[in-house]
């Protein structure tokens, strides 16, 4: 997903013109694993036209390799089962898996496999990869902003990071709607994704 540092004040990069890697991001570059007890991929979708429904998916697994001296060849793969996902309200939620949308039955997981990375300047990337609902593959473009890197209390090495994107759900075939009496939908088609992501070192420096 991009190896990632932060910028001083004074860094004068831009998304036309991203600065050149830090040799300092080196010491990031390996393997990572994300941490699902520390992590949100969460979505938000407009819900009969004047309110927002959020909810996550809890059970995934996800890798990442960082490579500190070229963004560019750093990579993500996630996948995550569908049927952990959460809305905070059961019945939505058993709609949810049903055939109207992600038909847990048959397409048990949706995945996602980047195909290139960005560095923006700043703290800023953008990843862009298939993500896979359905059987249906399309791209998505996400933009990511670094938050930081440390070493917890039990000696792991951590990074850390949020990002967010923007799809339509038609897209991969999920159309379920119902219209509403005084006009529109009951389910906007946008979706907003948004995640925040702890990953700790799988492999040594090396």
């Amino acid at each position: 997903m991009g190896p990632f540092t932060r910028k001083s004040a004074s860094d004068s990069a831009t998304p036309e013109t991203p600065a050149a890697a830090n040799p300092a991001l080196a010491a990031l570059t390996g393997d990572w694993t994300i941490d699902p007890v520390h992590s949100t991929l969460g979505f938000m979708v407009r819900h009969a036209m004047v309110t927002n429904v959020r909810g996550s998916f809890h059970e995934y697994q996800g890798t990442l390799h960082l490579d500190g001296t070229d963004p560019s060849r750093s990579t993500a793969a996630i996948d995550i089962t569908v049927a952990s996902v959460d809305t905070g309200m059961k019945d939505r939620d058993a709609h949810l898996r049903k055939e109207d949308f992600f038909d847990v039955e048959r397409f048990p997981l949706m995945t996602f496999r980047s195909t290139a990375a960005q560095s923006l300047g700043g703290d800023t990337y953008r990843l862009t990869g298939d993500l896979t609902i359905k059987d249906v593959t399309r791209p998505v473009t996400l933009d990511l902003e670094f938050n930081g890197s440390a070493v917890d209390a039990y000696g792991t090495e951590r990074v850390g990071f949020e990002g967010r994107a923007e799809i339509q759900r038609s897209d991969w075939g999920l159309s379920w709607n119902a219209a509403l009496e005084a006009g529109g939908v009951m389910i906007s088609d946008k979706v907003k994704l948004v995640f925040d992501i702890s990953a700790v070192r799988a492999t040594p420096q090396g």
